[in-house]
């Protein structure tokens, strides 16, 4: 399968117009067996030509016991298979103080977090990102800590998570950001959505759009009533009455994928994909045909009737439900 590349920002790497997304395969339970995490993760990396990279997206606190559980994932993963690490390209978020639960931006721990990324990948990662902008803190100061931190040598690039458009376009006056990651999917594509995406275009900024299968709930067959044993079971779009009345969005498109002969997930994928080169979807998997499935919307292109039903149908819905839980900061 060949796949669609784009020029990451502020570097002159090539890197693939879908990423992967490997919080799920730790952060859940029971825990998805080493082997087969293994092969979602080849996979996708073996579509990769020489020059070629793939963004892997991990976290610190991707895991319960310990939090680090993602990271040890990759660690493991490289040291079996030290050949892929050339095929990728690890960006990391750190700066939540799990203990606090919140972030922190503060200088020592932010270095403490650089650290411990490091430690626990076995490498340094090629892109730090804070996982939230803290409240308090003006992010002209964290983005030059990053900027030590990096100069120091425990990552190449910097980026951002979660953040408003304001604050992006203060960042980039301080230091080059390579990416910048916010929820984009058809049930999540809001005012500050697209001023973000906006502002990555003129800052040549990569936009990364994570959960483009709105949690999965856009791809996948659940019916009311469906409990979670993941992240998902905190999310208000998926509570009762809310979930009910989502479905509507997730019909709508699934009239359109048949009738185009592509999946649900393909659908949502090359919809995000469209809103601009800079922007690469960043869709999870833990299933190597689910990632295969994944990648293969990176080459598919919709027709401007198909983008017009598209938006169309997503206008024509107000969606229920807020996309984090109450007290959870978003757009920081």
């Amino acid at each position: 399968m060949a796949i669609t590349t784009v020029e990451l920002s502020s570097t002159d790497i090539k890197v693939a117009k879908v990423a992967h997304g490997l919080m799920l395969m730790t952060w859940k339970k029971p825990v998805i067996p080493d082997e087969q995490c293994f092969e979602s993760i080849k996979a996708g990396l073996d579509l990769a030509d020489p020059g070629e990279k793939i963004i892997l997206n991990s976290a610190e606190f991707y895991g319960y016991a310990p939090p680090e559980a993602n990271l040890e994932l990759l660690n493991r993963f490289f040291t079996k298979y030290p050949e892929y690490r050339d095929r990728a390209f690890i960006a990391v978020k750190g700066g939540y103080n799990s203990k606090l639960h919140r972030p922190d931006c503060s200088p020592e721990f932010l270095r403490q977090s650089a650290e411990n990324v490091k430690k626990s990948l076995g490498s340094k990662p090629d892109v730090f990102q804070c996982a939230r902008q803290e409240k308090d803190r003006p992010v002209e100061e964290t983005v030059g800590i990053l900027k030590g931190l990096a100069e120091e040598g425990f990552f190449d690039y910097v980026g951002l998570s979660e953040v408003s458009e304001a604050t992006l376009r203060r960042a980039a006056k301080v230091h080059p950001i390579s990416l910048v990651e916010i929820e984009i999917s058809p049930w999540s594509y809001e005012e500050e959505t697209r001023k973000v995406i906006q502002a990555g275009k003129e800052l040549d900024v990569t936009v990364l759009g994570y959960s483009p299968l709105g949690n999965g709930f856009l791809v996948s067959n659940s019916q009311p009533g469906t409990q979670f044993n993941d992240i998902r079971a905190h999310i208000p779009r998926l509570a009762p009455g809310a979930f009910e009345a989502n479905l509507k969005v997730r019909d709508a498109l699934t009239k359109i994928s048949t009738r185009l002969g592509i999946t649900n997930a393909q659908l949502c994928i090359a919809w995000v994909a469209s809103l601009g080169p800079h922007v690469i979807p960043l869709p999870g998997s833990a299933a190597k045909s689910r990632t295969l499935e994944n990648f293969s919307a990176s080459n598919m292109k919709l027709s401007e009737a198909d983008l017009k039903e598209i938006n169309e149908a997503i206008d024509a819905f107000e969606v229920v439900g807020n996309r984090y839980p109450e007290g959870v900061p978003v757009w920081t």
